[in-house]
């Protein structure tokens, strides 16, 4: 690219690209194919459900029923009975009593807690939250006070000195970085005694942790839970594209009303919607393949000589953005495609490889993971 004039509104662009490439954050696009011959673990198709023909059928015979897209917002000709289906099968599956489908996880992050929530609240963060629910809380206009990844004890500190009427307590049930559980019954009790709501994010929970792929609410019992409201994505476990939000009956009536993203957002496509629906059908009529995931997943932290994880995320700690970057190109050179987290998405000093395990992983599969693996880590972390 050629840079800006010195005169030019964007010239500003050139030293900042610059800045980033000499501390390694310099980011790009790299297309792949349909017959990618790399294995991925870089992705977040848990469950290997994405090229599952009986989940692409349903994505086609949605497109074929629906047409390519919604053809407009859910409050106007974007609600086919497509979506109304999916939303009551998800919420039955999850143990809620309502189901609000977005068009993405992000989106319905966003609805969710700048809908439930404005002045008079006080939102309680975890540093450790991903991205959309950071930027919910800035838009929220409420309050929001961040605290320590996984500190039940700050967060009752926290509620217990609030001024403010309405409060609520917001995590990932799974850290969508090291792939951690997090204390979910202790956060709820905190939040029962403070009067406060809590909203979790279980897009990497569901299909994964919990009864059946129910998520972590369901494993410890709380799903259901009147004052527990949950966001999922239907593009990880489920192999497709969207979000949505479970809860009470009248949370869902409240974002219809109220929740931007919902309001005047295109509708989630059919074939999305469809896929979507398919992929929780496979999920119910296959209920080991999350155990089948976490195996695959102990496999490959045993490869990465790391712990092995709750969940389908096993982080590989670097520290230095190029000392992860490099093994994630050496990586990529010997037939594995792996994530590579650095800055901001991770703190300062734990860049790291993020590898994702799937169901349908093979033994030739983590074989070549073990090869390579030890190729990789062993010089890196030699340096």
């Amino acid at each position: 690219m050629a840079p800006f004039p010195p005169s030019h509104p964007l010239a500003w662009l050139d030293s900042h690209a610059a800045r980033r490439r000499e501390v390694g954050l310099r980011r790009e696009l790299r297309p792949r194919s349909a017959a990618d011959p790399m294995l991925d673990l870089a992705g977040n198709d848990y469950l290997g459900l994405t090229g599952d023909p009986r989940v692409i059928a349903g994505g086609v015979d949605a497109l074929q029923t629906w047409g390519a897209g919604s053809t407009g917002s859910r409050l106007v000709t974007g609600t086919t009975a497509l979506h109304d289906e999916l939303e009551r099968e998800l919420a039955d599956f999850c143990g809620a009593e309502s189901g609000l489908v977005f068009a993405s996880g992000y989106a319905a992050n966003l609805g969710v807690l700048t809908a439930l929530s404005g002045p008079g609240t006080l939102i309680v963060s975890d540093a450790a939250n991903h991205a959309s629910l950071v930027d919910a809380c800035r838009l929220s206009r409420a309050r929001v006070e961040v605290v320590p990844h996984d500190d039940p004890a700050v967060v009752d500190a926290v509620l217990a000195a609030r001024q403010e009427p309405r409060a609520i307590v917001v995590t990932e049930s799974v850290n969508s970085v090291d792939g951690g559980l997090a204390p979910l019954r202790e956060l709820h009790a905190v939040c029962r005694e403070r009067g406060a709501l809590l909203v979790v994010d279980e897009a990497h929970g569901l299909g994964v942790v919990g009864p059946g792929g129910r998520g972590l609410l369901a494993q410890v019992g709380l799903a259901g839970s009147d004052d527990v409201v949950v966001t999922v994505t239907l593009s990880k476990a489920l192999g497709s594209q969207g979000g949505a939000v479970l809860g009470p009956a009248a949370v869902a009536a409240h974002l219809v009303d109220t929740a931007r993203t919902f309001i005047f957002d295109t509708g989630l496509a059919p074939a999305s919607v469809g896929t979507a629906l398919a992929a929780l059908r496979v999920l119910q009529a296959e209920p080991d393949r999350p155990s089948a995931v976490l195996r695959a997943a102990a496999e490959l932290a045993d490869a990465a000589g790391v712990p092995a994880p709750a969940s389908a995320v096993v982080s590989v700690v670097l520290g230095d953005p190029a000392r992860a970057v490099d093994a994630a190109r050496a990586c990529a050179e010997r037939g594995i495609r792996v994530g590579c987290f650095r800055p901001p998405s991770v703190p300062e000093g734990t860049s790291r490889l993020r590898l994702t395990a799937r169901a349908t992983l093979t033994d030739a599969d983590t074989a070549l993971v073990r090869r390579v693996l030890a190729e990789v880590l062993v010089p890196v972390a030699a340096r």
